[in-house]
């Protein structure tokens, strides 16, 4: 074969891999995601500033770990045996069954505390007594975030995915209108409950597209209850709360020491940063939702799983190097267009964000194995350390010259050494 007719091939395969064609179906809705996280945040920046911005990161920050403590954080194994058992009718209504049951008992729990706790949370988080409000509306709400979470891992789990960006899409949008609009009319105030109330109201709009689902009748959710899928359950919740409750913590953290010790102003250009990163991520994070998590969970031989690393890198890599090329020579345009005049100074944190991107998501994809194969201790372990030490560097190169620098260069190097440990591990057991 020419030179010529070898690459046609290899570029053939490429366009053929199930997971180009979920990484284009799932762009769909990415692109409407970062539409509308694009509008929502250039609202946020006009009306209330960099200092502004920063309160609403530690909030959102906290409604992160909040709404998966509510969910019980069992979201990736519902994801992963409803996959393995959607040929079984009967086993699947006893997985779901006993995930409604760990979702309820979560969700009100969580909800309790956070209306109980209404006052300190106000102080820690937002640094003032007088938000307590927020955190009231966010327990009477949060019970439908966690409902809407479960009817999104069960379409996943069916590997539904056109369904499953579907109702990505009219989420976002619905998500948008609602906060913008609660932004618009209260400045402040309304953008922070629409940050802890928005996901819970699009649960009406998931439960309208899946209400012609099989599954979706309520003969599903009313089979016995199994003590031991609630463990399997769990397994999965306590290495999903250590991701999901590492990171955000961190960043509070970080966030409120950099309040306290530069200024407000650096705290709003951070988490401005922070936010700009998770939108041009989302095409990634989103793909490896819908398609990575669930195929990984399906393949037992530890050759299938290699080969599926080795296509997510290949793929996902040369993508990124190429975007990140591009959002880095339009950092100024982007950040006029983002937000206001006074963001100007962030575009100094753009490359080090980059290059702590690019370790994250090679992190993520050899993590994913840990999570589908349910090596929980290796995986538990492996992220407090990495959470520790990211802390440890950011507070310690933010008192050098380096100052809000110092927090960038800390995740690059957090996540390079996170990144290595775990390719390290993976070898040794054979996946990699």
């Amino acid at each position: 074969m020419s030179p010529f007719g070898a690459l046609k091939e290899l570029i053939g395969r490429f366009c053929r891999s199930e997971l180009v064609k979920v990484f284009s179906l799932s762009s769909v809705a990415t692109l409407v995601k970062m539409l509308t996280g694009l509008i929502s945040t250039k609202v946020v920046a006009v009306l209330i500033g960099p200092g502004g911005v920063a309160l609403l990161g530690q909030l959102n920050n906290l409604v992160y770990i909040v709404q998966y403590l509510a969910s019980g954080a069992i979201n990736n194994g519902v994801v992963k045996y409803v996959s393995e058992h959607k040929g079984s009718v009967g086993k699947v209504r006893t997985l779901l069954t006993n995930a409604l049951l760990v979702t309820v008992v979560c969700s009100l729990a969580c909800g309790t505390a956070m209306i109980a706790c209404h006052g300190r949370l106000s102080r820690w988080i937002m640094l003032s007594d007088e938000y307590g409000y927020i955190f009231i509306v966010f327990g009477v709400t949060v019970i439908l975030y966690a409902f809407n979470m479960l009817l999104l891992s069960i379409v996943n789990g069916y590997r539904e995915y056109k369904m499953f960006i579907r109702i990505n899409v009219a989420n976002s949008l619905a998500g948008l209108v609602f906060a913008v609009v609660l932004t618009l009319l209260y400045g402040l105030p309304g953008a922070l409950i629409g940050a802890t109330t928005y996901q819970s109201a699009v649960f009406f709009v998931t439960l309208y597209m899946v209400r012609r689902k099989p599954w979706a009748r309520w003969s599903y959710f009313r089979g016995r209850i199994d003590r031991s899928i609630i463990r399997n359950y769990l397994k999965y919740a306590l290495m999903t709360l250590v991701s999901i409750g590492t990171m955000p913590v961190a960043q509070i953290l970080i966030r409120r020491y950099i309040m306290l010790d530069l200024s407000e102003l650096e705290a709003g250009w951070w988490e401005a940063m922070n936010r700009i990163s998770n939108i041009y991520l989302l095409v990634v994070t989103t793909s490896f939702s819908i398609y990575y998590l669930p195929r990984l969970s399906e393949i037992t031989e530890p050759n299938e799983v290699r080969r599926e690393i080795g296509k997510a890198f290949k793929v996902i890599i040369p993508l990124l190097l190429t975007g990140f090329v591009l959002v880095y020579l339009c950092r100024f345009l982007i950040i006029r267009i983002l937000f206001t005049s006074e963001f100007l100074p962030m575009a100094k944190l753009f490359g080090w964000q980059m290059g702590s991107d690019l370790f994250k998501i090679g992190c993520y994809i050899l993590t994913y194995v840990m999570i589908a194969k349910a090596r929980t201790v290796v995986y538990v372990t492996t992220e407090i350390v990495f959470t520790i030490i990211y802390i440890g560097l950011a507070c310690q190169l933010m008192q050098t010259s380096a100052g809000i620098i110092g927090v960038t260069q800390a995740g690059m190097a957090a996540y390079l050494l996170h990144m290595g440990v775990v390719y390290l591990y993976l070898r040794k057991i054979g996946y990699v």
